[in-house]
């Protein structure tokens, strides 16, 4: 059985960075994630996809972010535990936590933080015959290497904010690229939807609103060929396509998380904003996964959660004694 001060479910940005606010109070974490490889949801859906409103970086890449979360808590000496799915949360004996995993592993822990962005995750997919026989085989739901898509014919589908921003990166990578909304009006930001406007009046994309993918044709490869599309008031038709991306979003699933007493609001862990404790005193949750009156789904919101919550945890860890915090412009990181 490992033991730490606390343990951290999930290992994506908002989780990182609750390592090091809780290193700053001396707290050792040790953070546990079912994906292989640290990141969440930025590591595994769109590493190469630029963020914006990170303070201090006009833009960086989201794989490039968790690089500067690793570097940046790295003087903490966290533990990990990745590929491995938090199945058990049980209360033992001292106010503390014992997290196990599917694959055995045990943690021991004065606090549990749960910061497992959206949960369990699947994509949405659109209602098309054939769609499973050609996943993998030109119809993908995630975007991890742009690169992949090069001089081929590309069809983008959805209306979302990932939808425009996918749109504006392979504008400049692949050799055709349409995108397909099925209404009039984009949910995603605005100034995208005029960016992608202004490439297809410029020529350099097909863009289709108020159209709906119909159905999809394989070629004797089985791989796909075209995708058949049908505008409102218009006969169907075609579009050669080696690559189909529908991109409606993913549904949230709370997974084993349902099960663990926590007051829930939908698919979200109900938090109080002065520490972001849950309903059970010595759990914890930050990021996507919480909700309260204003909550605001940005990472930058999740930092500001997770500052507050390595406090709160510090607080019921050492009976509710306040944590001795100095600026680390004064005391530096290092010699903490």
């Amino acid at each position: 059985m490992l033991e730490t001060d606390v343990c951290i479910i999930g290992a994506g940005p908002v989780g990182l960075f609750a390592v090091f606010e809780l290193g700053l109070l001396r707290l050792k974490a040790y953070v546990m994630d079912t994906l292989p490889v640290v990141g969440g949801q930025l590591a595994e859906i769109y590493p190469k996809k630029p963020i914006y409103d990170i303070p201090g970086y006009p833009s960086i890449l989201a794989g490039d972010l968790i690089d500067r979360l690793m570097e940046q808590i790295a003087p903490f000496q966290p533990g990990f535990g990745l590929g491995q799915k938090v199945v058990g949360l049980e209360a033992v004996e001292g106010g503390r936590w014992k997290v196990q995993s599917e694959n055995g592993e045990v943690v021991l822990a004065g606090a549990v933080v749960i910061a497992g962005g959206l949960g369990c995750f699947e994509p949405r997919k659109p209602d098309l015959p054939g769609l499973a026989a050609l996943e993998g085989r030109g119809v993908t739901y995630m975007i991890r290497d742009p690169e992949v898509f090069r001089g081929r014919r590309v069809v983008l589908a959805g209306g979302g904010d990932s939808a425009l921003d996918w749109t504006l990166q392979l504008a400049e990578i692949a050799g055709d690229l349409t995108l397909v909304h099925r209404n009039s009006s984009f949910r995603g930001a605005p100034e995208s939807a005029a960016r992608v406007q202004a490439l297809a009046d410029a020529g350099r994309l097909r863009l289709l609103t108020s159209t709906a993918l119909v159905s999809l044709e394989a070629n004797a490869a089985g791989n796909l060929s075209s995708v058949t599309v049908q505008t409102q008031g218009q006969p169907a038709w075609s579009l050669e396509a080696d690559d189909l991306i529908p991109l409606y979003g993913l549904t949230p699933q709370l997974g084993p998380i349902a099960d663990w007493g926590l007051a829930l609001d939908a698919s979200a862990i109900q938090v109080q904003t002065d520490n972001f404790q849950t309903s059970v005193p010595g759990i914890f949750a930050i990021g996507d996964i919480n909700t309260y009156p204003g909550k605001l789904k940005l990472i930058l919101s999740g930092f500001h959660e997770a500052a507050l919550m390595a406090h709160g945890a510090y607080r019921h860890i050492h009976g509710g004694a306040k944590p001795s915090f100095k600026y680390t412009t004064v005391t530096g990181v290092s010699g903490l």
